[in-house]
């Protein structure tokens, strides 16, 4: 038996639950040795049924996994465990843990004072006691090898993809759109680069018609939450919506928006390219390593430089075409079932000595578009 740690079915979902959410449907459909355990408080439930998911203990949260999960875990042989979020049983050392990126190292000013200090006590001592971690790139692979002295060559990348929800528009459904907008999927956090995109696109000028469509909220754990946008009734706040809605604006956006200083990866783009959206983005952090030559970069520091962006996307017509193929073949270097498919080939090669092909080369960033 090899148990996953499903917590993060009890989660609002963004993108590190998406990611585990997905590599355990893919590993579910494949694997036929794995349990799934979660608290009793599950919120994705669809996927909870499909993972045939195992309600142990009776807390919630942390102490879930801090205290219930190990405890189950002993009474049940001490089998190999998998977490996929961000956090893991500090006790139990026969794991394979995942760490997303320190992005509360890098800009602490996005985070509040008790997530920081969370985080910055716990993954150093996690480190200690897992046999290997996950992280989702390269980018992420080097920045936690050199913070926390982590030996690089026993983290495993296994990158993001996106769902086959996520889809180009029926070319023979009507345009219900009443203006041209940019989208970004965002939120008032430091590191995400919110005040500048809203000032890049306020500047520009001869666009009067263009509105700036902007999806997410914040949450408890951020700081720098400020959402104002000014009075401006071109930048629309639509807050958290559901993926369809989600689809829906990407189909029909003039281009993406992506200007976040610091990504272990980056979700968003990769959907708004897998919906026939062009996209516009930072160049900073994993960011390029993600999209390649797919996107038009812009200094993310430099508002003209954003605001040069934004005009040239929605003034020229060929180069969203231009970046629109060069999306379509970005979003087929990424797949949840190859990411699935390292998770696996790692579990046998740490957790249960099987020889396999080494999953920490299994993903390289030098892997060229189409």
């Amino acid at each position: 038996m090899i148990v996953i740690n499903a917590r993060f079915l009890t989660q609002e979902t963004r993108g590190v639950q998406r990611f585990a959410e997905q590599v355990c449907l893919e590993l579910g459909a494949t694997r036929k040795d794995l349990t799934f355990v979660a608290p009793h408080d599950i919120r994705m439930h669809d996927s909870a049924k499909r993972l045939q998911v195992r309600c142990i203990g009776r807390h919630s949260g942390h102490l879930w996994e801090q205290l219930d999960l190990p405890l189950w875990l002993a009474r049940n042989g001490s089998p190999p465990l998998v977490s996929l979020c961000n956090t893991a049983p500090l006790i139990y050392r026969n794991q394979v843990a995942t760490h997303h990126d320190i992005t509360y190292v890098r800009h602490p000013e996005s985070y509040s004072r008790a997530f920081r200090g969370f985080y910055k006590g716990l993954t150093p001592l996690l480190l200690r006691r897992i046999k290997a971690l996950i992280t989702v790139s390269d980018f992420s692979r080097r920045e936690i090898a050199g913070y926390y002295g982590y030996p690089s060559e026993k983290i495993c990348v296994v990158p993001n993809a996106v769902a086959s929800t996520f889809r180009p528009p029926d070319p023979q459904a009507p345009n219900e759109r009443d203006k041209p907008y940019l989208l970004a999927v965002s939120s008032p956090n430091a590191h995400k680069n919110f005040a500048r995109m809203v000032a890049a696109f306020l500047s520009l000028e001869g666009f009067d018609d263009v509105e700036l469509h902007i999806v997410g909220d914040s949450h408890s754990v951020f700081s720098g939450t400020d959402c104002s946008v000014s009075d401006d009734g071109r930048v629309r706040l639509l807050g958290r919506i559901d993926d369809a809605q989600l689809v829906r604006e990407y189909q029909g956006a003039r281009a993406f928006v992506f200007p976040s200083l610091y990504e272990g990866f980056g979700i968003p783009p990769l959907e708004a390219q897998a919906c026939g959206c062009p996209v516009i983005a930072a160049r900073a952090a994993s960011i390029p390593e993600v999209l390649g030559e797919s996107v038009l970069y812009f200094d993310p520091l430099d508002i003209e430089d954003i605001a040069r962006c934004m005009g040239h996307v929605l003034r020229d017509a060929q180069l969203r075409d231009d970046l629109r193929t060069l999306g379509e073949g970005n979003v087929l270097r990424y797949s949840w079932k190859r990411s699935a498919q390292i998770v696996s080939q790692l579990i046998d090669q740490t957790l249960t000595g099987k020889r396999s092909p080494p999953p920490m080369v299994a993903w390289s960033s030098e892997r060229r578009l189409p």
